[in-house]
């Protein structure tokens, strides 16, 4: 009986090539066994029948960043960002790889109990500069509160609150329509949206994220996610 060996190994045999290159051929999803993608090189294989893409290149996977459409009462589950869950009209160019859903980091968290865009990313640039220029970076919210709301708590909304004993700084609130308020703010801090209108005799019924810097959530449906493109900055 023919002993195990790991993929990598066969492929740089059957190519041949060396055994980083094969490693790359394998992490680049270029490689099938039985017909089926492994992405993974330390996978056993005997007898099966390994193929290498024609189209295979010899580069490594470059980490990437997914903008994902978090639904209304619905906790996240990493689970959710799969292949199965990816937005038909993603227009990066991108191809899916097993590795694209691992070491991810949630950037700039969003408020509790919201839905809407959430950034998840592999890509350090990405990640350091959300932390370190959250308190720059405007952050979109639509509110649907349950209340009345005069002229005079808009205006309160705007500068005049205070949270965790600190004065906050001027934001822009303004109705989107009778039923909703638009926040646009920097420096948004856990449970600050629910405090401001708390103070103003508001309950949140509902609360979503739209817009994050210059990255907004568009047209991306509820429990889907989209490639951050190359051009694509915060």
């Amino acid at each position: 009986m023919t002993e195990p060996v790991r993929l990598a190994k066969r492929l740089a045999a059957l190519v041949p090539c060396s055994r980083r290159e094969a490693e790359l051929y394998i992490t680049g999803g270029w490689v099938k066994v039985d017909g089926q993608v492994v992405e993974e090189p330390q996978f056993r294989v005997t007898g099966q029948k390994i193929e290498l893409d024609p189209d295979a290149a010899l580069v490594p996977v470059e980490p990437v960043t997914l903008l994902f459409h978090q639904p209304a009462d619905v906790d996240f589950n990493p689970q959710m960002l799969c292949a199965e869950t990816h937005a038909a009209d993603d227009h990066s160019g991108i191809r899916i790889l097993k590795h694209h859903f691992q070491h991810l980091t949630q950037c700039l968290p969003l408020e509790a109990g919201a839905s809407g865009l959430a950034v998840f990313s592999q890509d350090y640039r990405v990640t350091r500069k959300l932390a370190a220029d959250a308190g720059t970076i405007e952050q979109e919210y639509v509110v649907e509160p349950a209340g009345e709301l005069g002229e005079d708590g808009l205006k309160l909304l705007n500068h005049g609150l205070s949270f965790n004993g600190k004065p906050l700084p001027p934001v822009k609130i303004s109705r989107q329509n009778e039923a909703r308020l638009r926040f646009a703010l920097k420096g948004v801090q856990t449970g600050q949206i629910l405090h401001m209108c708390k103070a103003v005799g508001l309950q949140i019924v509902g609360m979503k994220r739209l817009r994050i810097g210059r990255i907004s959530m568009s047209k991306l449906p509820a429990g889907q996610w989209r490639y951050l493109m190359a051009y694509e900055k915060f």
